[in-house]
């Protein structure tokens, strides 16, 4: 739905975005008043569960998935939070009709719907359903549509990885409240991937969307390889500009999930890849696809991010997967030619963070580790792997091992770690990543959520024998402390811009009139 914030006049357009490429099951309705002329009958009353505030293709919007127990015509309700009385929306409140569409595993249908042409600044409450039939009331809030901003990124949940479901769901909810009472004006949350063990497992996705921090903050989701095998990620997760052509969406027909997609917001291009396709060329057709995005869309921003599930740079368990290796191969020279500043990365389960690397080398020799500042220079990139978010599961940090790849041996200046990170670190306690992005730098941290205290389910569950900084020798550190914190000062001339236009378009549907409602 596009809500015009071009004018404020009484009787603008609304517009709505378009929502995907699935059928949907909608009756043909009038928004007029406080929702849909026609209200749903007693006996189809829907069970609306899973409600997630995602992304959308800019900052002036936001897409919800849910999923309900009935295929009946739904929409998202939305009005301004300062226009609620007592809880009740006005008449006069926007109603975007959702796609909806049939689940193909676990039963049930999912529906999305795009909020467009959202104004800065401003609180939103919205509930999904239909007349007679809603959701609860959930709210977000926009801020600035230029300028800094904050945006936060989690490793692995992995709910159900302990094999304690309840264990790790409460390690999720509670690095999800630390970090966001941390940081309350955070503007994203961006997902390393492996959002649950099992990809067809309700039971772990209800306790990954468990907490309503997913339903006020967007969350930007990517595909892990604990993700895939099933269509449950992609029915819970609408993402915009996907590309599901065949080398981003591997696997049968019936099951796959996943695709390449991207967005701007604000100063960041971000671009989002599904690293679990990596064979028959496909690692070429991830680098053709992020190439074809940065020359239409580069110059729109002013940082070039990346998010994929499988850290090329792995400090821990999947240092030397095949796959891994063949990234470390693929991946670095294009990514410096394409002037991208900063990659994130899960998989893992454990911290690093890379020199800059230029063409897959060290760009300056004489960086050190755990500087706390780095100038970029032409073609440097620095990669981020984050630790668990959930506590859910820990790799140790891994010796270098020349004989499993004999180009990612010791670092010369610290040669218990690898020679491509600056830092390593696992403490086997939950954290998380903060970005910051200001006009003349990006500063990446990665900040403790959690202690050795429960919930910390791998701890608690016996699957780690030690806890605590030096391998548990130290006592844990206080929940907010920093594991690392870098200043990246960027590189001018890589050839992006120094802003973006808002995109506008779709299908023109009627205010109600004399509606004054973004005010």
């Amino acid at each position: 739905m596009k809500i015009d914030n071009r004018s404020q006049r009484p009787g603008r357009v609304l517009r709505l975005a378009a929502v995907g490429a699935t059928a949907a099951v909608l009756g043909v309705t009038a928004v007029l008043g406080s929702g849909l002329t026609a209200a749903a009958h007693a006996d189809d009353q829907a069970k609306l569960t899973g409600i997630v505030l995602g992304i959308g293709a800019n900052e002036s919007q936001r897409a919800v998935s849910w999923y309900s127990s009935t295929g009946a015509a739904q929409v998202v309700q939305v009005a301004p939070t300062t226009r609620l009385v007592k809880g009740e929306f006005p008449k006069d409140a926007v109603a975007v009709p959702a796609t909806v569409a049939a689940n193909t595993v676990n039963g049930g249908y999912n529906g999305h719907a795009v909020i467009d042409g959202l104004r800065k600044n401003t609180a939103y409450s919205y509930r999904v359903g239909t007349e007679g039939d809603w959701s609860p009331t959930y709210s977000f809030k926009t801020q600035d549509f230029k300028g800094n901003f904050d945006f936060l990124f989690f490793g692995d949940p992995q709910i159900g990885s302990s094999g304690n479901v309840a264990k790790d769901g409460a390690g999720w909810e509670d690095t999800l409240n630390v970090a966001l009472s941390a940081n309350p004006k955070a503007e994203l949350l961006v997902s390393g991937g492996d959002q649950v063990e099992t990809a067809n497992t309700e039971t772990q996705w209800d306790a990954f969307l468990a907490p309503d921090k997913l339903r006020q903050y967007p969350w930007a989701a990517t595909i892990g390889n604990h993700d895939v095998g099933g269509k449950a990620y992609e029915q819970h997760f609408w993402t915009p500009n996907t590309d599901r052509s065949a080398p981003f969406y591997n696997g049968s027909a019936t099951t796959r999930s996943g695709g390449n997609y991207w967005y701007v917001y604000k100063d960041v291009l971000f671009i989002d890849i599904n690293s679990n396709a990596y064979a028959s060329g496909a690692d070429a057709a991830h680098v053709g696809y992020v190439t074809d995005v940065v020359k239409k869309h580069g110059a729109e921003a002013k940082y070039t991010v990346l998010v994929y599930h499988h850290a090329i740079y792995s400090p821990a368990d999947h240092a030397n997967d095949n796959d891994n290796k063949q990234r470390r191969q693929d991946f670095p020279t294009a990514f410096s030619n394409l002037g991208v500043d900063l990659v994130l990365q899960g998989h893992d389960h454990s911290y690093s963070r890379s020199y800059m690397i230029k063409n897959g080398q060290k760009a300056n020799k004489g960086e050190r580790p755990g500087a706390a500042q780095v100038t970029q220079g032409p073609g440097g990139v620095i990669y981020v792997t984050a630790n668990s978010a959930s506590g859910s599961k820990y790799y140790d940090l891994t010796a270098p091992d020349t004989t499993q790849d004999p180009n990612y041996g010791p670092d010369p200046l610290n040669p218990k770690s690898h020679w491509a990170n600056s830092v390593e670190n696992q403490e086997h306690v939950r954290t998380y990543v903060k970005v910051q992005v200001r006009d003349n730098k990006l500063v990446v941290e990665n900040i403790r959520s959690g202690t050795c205290a429960g919930p910390n389910a791998a701890v608690e569950l016996g699957k780690v024998s030690w806890c605590g900084p030096n391998n548990g020798a130290d006592a844990a550190k206080p929940v907010g402390s920093a594991v690392d914190k870098v200043v990246i000062r960027p590189y001018r001339d890589n050839g992006h811009g120094k802003g973006h236009d808002d995109q506008a378009g779709g299908q023109a549907v009627a205010a109600p009139a004399g509606s004054d409602w973004l005010n």
